[in-house]
């Protein structure tokens, strides 16, 4: 099965590439195409765990040429792929999740006009994000960077005819922009080091690379920030909310904003050179999943609080990987594509029942209109939180435990993130589905999705419920098959320490229940409460709201003073510089033509006297030689 890996990426570029030539004619049939393609792609991924699995574990990574690619003297760059534990992961959780999320959309976008484009677009997303975790060199992973930063674009500003969507696309491309300059930066340095970017190379010759690690780990988390949407570069996701609810789904569940966490468990061999990057990913991740959480207490539309949760719960992946837990922050990023695709389809189905409303102020009583929906939402909802023995539980706290053992503060703030977590994941349910409805015309149109929809909410609530057992503190079979990969890795204990790890557990599930409890008690019990708390409490509350005034910051430190120099360049320099001087030598060289037209009278005898003086000239040049 090994040796046909290559079809990984083959069935979804053939589904693309159909429905953009001849997918109109198909019709409908265009989208379960585009469903086909990534189904297929997920069964070869399957073929190929189970191929790693059959072989010992110090055999279970290999690479694979496809063909020859940049021949350059010294530099040689080949299109080829390592199939490890960690690259069939990664493309059993992008497959997977990305076959129900396209299925989905089959009944989701069934009266969109560019139906068969939007299938294009995902087929192509999918692609690249495939190209990203199997590449078995830097360039080959940074086409896959690329691939999905364009890709998201396309996705994002689908509805380009919305100012908002539009606007949306181009901030998350010129955002990720700026951490891809990192990551173009970081390969450079490393092949100006040592002289090959082909990672097992790479790894080999890391204590090389020992002078530069810190730089390297630094630009490479500069690249991590803007694709998974960590500090500074995190603004970019909320607004990725204006394209198809299905995209937001794909985005922030199974590809692109997990392009960070895993390349940063790829290059952990770099990481383990520098406690200073290593505890730059640590910091800026606990700080990320506490500054998204803040801000999503107090959201009021459905998507953006699912928005601000995934940057939330990336935090924790860089957290994991940044205590140098790199299997646990794999496990979070596994399990989260569960419940976050699910959460993610569940707002979609809501909105599919609303006519498009997410204003959460504006719902109410839907678990009686939308009884699927609720439980598949309420099933994620309780993932997100960690509640006891639901997936998020144990991928959360597995990251909380790595972190208590590193850091005790990062374990403290980590913690209060996820107790505000639990809180802001239950408002997301009591607030739509229970109570009383809000909005009467609203509620009495509301109605269940259909079946081609509701079906991957239940196979995605059901992983959400089980995904912890690819885990188990007792089992650990997900650290076990990833060993091999991290098996370099240095830890600071000698021993798993049990007792220390279930009590942890405890404490983050009672952590856990005390958000659920608090968000039932200011919801249903005493619903007049938030108002009262937000009235009390108005600064604070209209800092949360306004996002901490980071996009504020950003337009009059950084957008408004380059618009300013644009525009005062444009003048200056491009007008009256440019311009002036194109315009100047034009302009010059029309007087001096005007002048010489002067010389054509049409009089014979002008041109005869003009014959003589330049033959006397001539003569005269002749004779005194």
């Amino acid at each position: 099965m090994l040796n046909f890996a290559w079809l990984l990426f083959v069935f979804p570029l053939l589904g693309a590439l159909i429905n953009l030539l001849i997918g109109r004619r198909l019709g409908k049939t265009a989208g379960w195409l585009g469903a086909a393609a990534i189904g297929l792609a997920f069964a070869v991924a399957v073929g190929l765990f189970v191929a790693l699995w059959a072989r010992p574990a110090e055999q279970r990574s290999v690479e694979q040429l496809l063909w020859r690619w940049i021949t350059i003297g010294a530099f040689k760059v080949d299109i080829a792929l390592l199939i490890d534990p960690l690259s069939v992961t990664m493309a059993l959780v992008v497959t997977g999740v990305s076959t129900l999320i396209h299925v989905y959309s089959i009944g989701y976008m069934d009266h969109e006009p560019r139906y068969t484009r939007y299938f294009v677009f995902l087929n192509f997303f999918v692609l690249m994000m495939l190209v990203l975790v199997m590449a078995n060199n830097f360039l080959l992973m940074y086409v896959g960077w690329e691939g999905v930063g364009l890709a998201s674009y396309l996705l994002i500003g689908f509805w380009f005819e919305k100012p908002s969507a539009a606007d949306a696309g181009k901030k998350a491309f010129l955002v990720n922009r700026i951490g891809d300059f990192g990551m173009a930066l970081a390969i450079m340095l490393i092949w100006s080091t040592i002289g090959t970017i082909t990672f097992s190379e790479v790894f080999k010759q890391a204590p090389a690379l020992q002078g530069v690690a810190t730089t390297l780990g630094l630009l490479l988390l500069l690249a991590a920030t803007g694709k998974s949407a960590q500090i500074p570069l995190f603004v970019w996701l909320p607004d990725a909310m204006e394209g198809p609810t299905p995209v937001s789904a794909l985005i922030h569940a199974a590809t692109m904003v997990t392009a960070g966490v895993y390349m940063v468990a790829r290059t952990h061999a770099i990481f383990q050179l520098s406690s200073t990057a290593s505890n730059w990913v640590a910091w800026i991740g606990v700080l990320t999943a506490f500054m998204a959480g803040t801000i999503a207490l107090v959201q009021t539309d459905l998507k953006r609080i699912l928005a601000y949760s995934t940057i939330s719960q990336l935090g924790y992946m860089f957290l994991g990987v940044g205590v140098g837990a790199y299997s646990a922050g794999i496990f979070h990023l596994t399990t989260h594509a569960f419940f976050k695709a699910l959460l993610f389809l569940g707002a979609g189905s809501v909105m599919h029942a609303l006519h498009g409303e997410l204003d959460i102020r504006k719902m109410g009583g839907l678990r009686e209109k939308l009884p699927t929906t609720y439980r598949t939402f309420l099933i994620g909802a309780a993932a997100l939180a960690g509640f006891p023995l639901l997936s998020g539980f144990f991928s959360k706290d597995e990251i909380l435990f790595k972190a208590f053992e590193h850091n005790f503060l990062l374990y403290l703030v980590g913690t209060l993130t996820a107790f505000m977590t639990a809180f802001y994941s239950f408002r997301m349910v009591f607030v739509p589905f229970w109570g009383k409805a809000r909005d009467k015309k609203l509620a009495d149109k509301a109605h269940e999705s259909p079946s081609v929809m509701t079906t991957p909410l239940w196979i995605l609530a059901g992983l959400a419920v089980i995904g912890g057992l690819l885990n188990l503190p007792i089992v650990q079979s997900l650290e076990h098959w990833l060993e091999p990969v991290f098996a370099d890795v240095k830890t600071a204990e000698a021993a798993a320490n049990l007792p220390l790890e279930f009590g942890l557990l405890v404490v983050g599930a009672i952590v856990a229940g005390l958000g659920i409890w608090l968000a039932y008690q200011a919801y249903v019990v005493q619903p007049q409460l938030p108002e009262q708390t937000a009235t009390r409490y108005d600064l604070a509350y209209r800092f949360l709201q306004a996002k901490w005034y980071v996009d504020e910051l950003y337009m009059t430190v950084i957008v408004n003073p380059l618009r300013d120099l644009a525009g005062w360049l444009t003048a200056t320099f491009d007008q009256r510089g440019i311009d002036g001087a194109v315009n100047g030598l034009a302009r010059g060289l029309g007087a001096i033509g005007q002048g010489v037209r002067q010389l054509q009278t049409g009089l014979v005898g002008t041109y005869a006297l003009s014959i003589v003086i330049g033959v006397v000239a001539v003569v005269g040049y002749l004779a005194l030689r």
